[in-house]
């Protein structure tokens, strides 16, 4: 009982001395889930700051430490135009459409999408006047700043090139949002369809469970939402990473309906 007692003293004795850390890593993990969309760690870590700390410590945080991306993203947090300042220097300095391209870059990540398409829209010159790399970016852009007629637009172009290299999964689910986005339901739940089949897209079951969902078709919408919670187990452990943020949506979907 004695051995209990002391022990439960120095943990209190720790924590007075070092409660501040484990706010301080709370915080941290706290904007890391919400930066990454591993919103369903956020309650956890506020009302389990300790273990809940822990858990996504070595579940989620390791790890994204250890990808290239995370030192990109601290410097994002705490110097934001940080990219976009460098970027201008080196378009100052030469300004070619590579270094443009890299501002239009820095310009989408913070989210300035007018800069971003006029920056872009700027390279269409000359030899690149019908490039088909940049009219893609293009048809991202538009789809981001919300003109998703402009987005259709160019990805029509790109799809009239009949490049294989340049039918990425993502950007196929990007116009299909937008034929959503344009009231064009028929052609938008063929390219679900199409992308769910050929790809096996958690994201894309998702985004086609809502698709019915918001036309009241709930038995369908469950039917997608739940072979997105139980697909996920069938990919590489790297695919389940990048796509778990689809299958918590789909699963709070599902409580839902």
């Amino acid at each position: 009982m004695n051995i209990n007692i002391d022990r439960l003293t120095m943990f209190l004795s720790w924590w007075y001395d070092y409660y501040y850390i484990v706010i301080v890593f709370q915080l941290l993990f706290l904007w890391h889930a919400l930066k990454t969309q591993r919103r369903d760690y956020i309650w956890i870590l506020i009302f389990l700051p300790v273990i809940g700390g822990l858990i996504y410590l070595f579940k989620e945080f390791i790890p994204s430490v250890r990808s290239s991306s995370f030192s990109a993203q601290m410097k994002e947090f705490f110097k934001p135009a940080a990219s976009i300042e460098e970027c201008q220097k080196r378009v100052r300095i030469a300004d070619t459409v590579t270094n443009r391209l890299a501002l239009a870059d820095a310009y989408s990540k913070q989210k300035q999408y007018e800069r971003a398409i006029a920056t872009t829209q700027s390279c269409l010159t000359d030899y690149h006047a019908k490039d088909p790399g940049i009219t893609l970016q293009l048809a991202r852009l538009h789809f981001l700043n919300n003109q998703f007629e402009q987005s259709i637009a160019y990805f029509d172009r790109i799809a009239a090139l009949n490049q294989p290299m340049l039918k990425k999964q993502d950007d196929e689910l990007m116009y299909t949002r937008a034929l959503v986005a344009t009231g064009q339901t028929a052609r938008a739940e063929e390219e679900f369809k199409r992308i769910i089949r050929v790809h096996h897209s958690i994201e894309a079951m998702y985004y086609y469970g809502m698709f019915l969902k918001k036309q009241s078709r709930f038995e369908e919408a469950k039917e997608q939402f739940t072979t997105a919670k139980t697909e996920i187990d069938l990919h590489p452990r790297y695919i389940r990473r990048q796509q778990m943020q689809w299958v918590r949506l789909s699963k709070k979907e599902l409580a839902s309906l």
